[in-house]
């Protein structure tokens, strides 16, 4: 996978580029819809592919691990062919679903040894295993087997941590040398900076991930409930170390404004279940602001859901009408709106994408976070 930096912003360090995969081309900055277990919740692939138009949308190993199972996947040639899904697939490793498991793991040097949430049976994942099942799933880019430390989180754990997962990154990379692909594509190889909120930690593991020379880098542990404030500084210290002619993945963010913040500071891929959960819960993302559409204020508004969306959903479905859904406890609602919030995210970042390239990102970015911090 080559990385082709198209433009820098002059005012920012935001990045246009692209780069090629089996699946197709991605041009960022990107956002991937999380496809946790081989599906982006509430939306059909034609939808997927019609209205919201990514290049990328994202898996989770984890889950599809528990079902349906790599038996399954493998007889059907892969993660793209068993959900009808033509173009590039990245995995997370589960770094982050173990994270979320704290109750039910157990983390040692080999690996860590889990409970299933689905019916509390025993498995353990080393960084070895999670190379073979990320082989099986076939997606285009898979990540290294990482801990994501919790915030908050003491300097000597997130040190120890950290240096576990390069000792788990090395394996990673040793296993994948002996494992070549199983669909007749290659697959790239991101590794995954930690260091939690610690300035230093971040630098140190920084030039250790670049060292590795991987095709592209990722950036872990953040958007786990530190403040806005600690994120951005994070992401600055690692962005100013890993190498400008990779891209640059940050890893579960975030908002809109996270985004366009992450986008100045030269972060080049996103993913985040914020536009899908969001969505389910009434909470519509817009270029003017935030809308809770189960407020009362609009069930008499009329007018188009969102005048400025793209999808068809945001020129046919009034805000009355959605409200009238999410009121009445129809699926349909949750619907809408995932296709409405999905919809904004692909043009948020087509827009970044654009304004990099023509100059205008700073102001624009500036404009854009001050309007969507509005709650309509």
């Amino acid at each position: 996978m080559h990385f082709t930096l198209e433009h820098t912003d002059p005012a920012t360090r935001a990045r246009a580029g692209r780069f090629e995969t089996a699946h197709g081309t991605v041009h960022t900055p990107i956002f991937m819809p999380v496809g946790t277990v081989a599906s982006v919740k509430g939306i059909h692939q034609k939808e997927l592919r019609e209205e919201i138009d990514p290049d990328i949308i994202l898996g989770n190993t984890y889950h599809l691990f528990l079902r349906p199972g790599m038996e399954i996947l493998e007889a059907a040639g892969g993660l793209h062919a068993f959900m009808g899904w033509d173009r590039a697939i990245l995995t997370d490793s589960g770094g982050y679903q173990v994270y979320s498991l704290s109750a039910n793991r157990k983390i040692r040097e080999e690996g860590v040894k889990f409970k299933s949430h689905i019916d509390g049976s025993l498995h353990v994942f080393t960084p070895e295993r999670v190379m073979e099942l990320q082989r099986s799933i076939g997606a285009d880019i898979i990540m290294a087997f990482d801990e994501c430390t919790p915030y908050p989180c003491d300097y000597a754990y997130a040190e120890r941590s950290m240096h576990m997962t390069h000792r788990w990154l090395d394996r990673c990379i040793e296993h994948l040398k002996k494992a070549p692909p199983k669909y007749g594509y290659e697959q790239s190889f991101f590794p995954i900076v930690q260091g939690s909120v610690y300035p230093d930690l971040r630098r140190q593991s920084a030039e250790y991930i670049a060292g590795a020379d991987a095709v592209g880098n990722a950036i872990g542990g953040l958007s786990v409930g530190e403040p806005a404030e600690e994120l951005y500084a994070m992401a600055d210290e690692v962005c100013r170390i890993l190498p400008e002619d990779k891209p640059r993945y940050l890893m579960g963010v975030g908002t809109p404004i996270n985004i366009l913040e992450n986008i100045a500071l030269g972060v080049d891929m996103f993913d985040c279940v914020m536009p899908t959960r969001n969505a389910r819960n009434g909470m519509l993302f817009t270029s003017e602001g935030t809308i809770n559409i189960k407020n009362r204020k609009w069930a008499t508004d009329f007018s188009p859901l969102d005048p400025m969306g793209l999808t068809f959903a945001d020129r046919e479905y009034s805000r009355a009408y959605l409200r009238h859904l999410f009121a009445a406890n129809e699926y349909l609602g949750k619907q809408i709106a995932t296709l409405h919030n999905l919809g904004f995210y692909l043009w948020l970042v087509r827009e970044a994408r654009r304004r990099i390239l023509d100059g205008t990102f700073g102001p624009w970015k500036d404009k854009m976070v001050v309007q969507m911090d509005k709650r309509l």
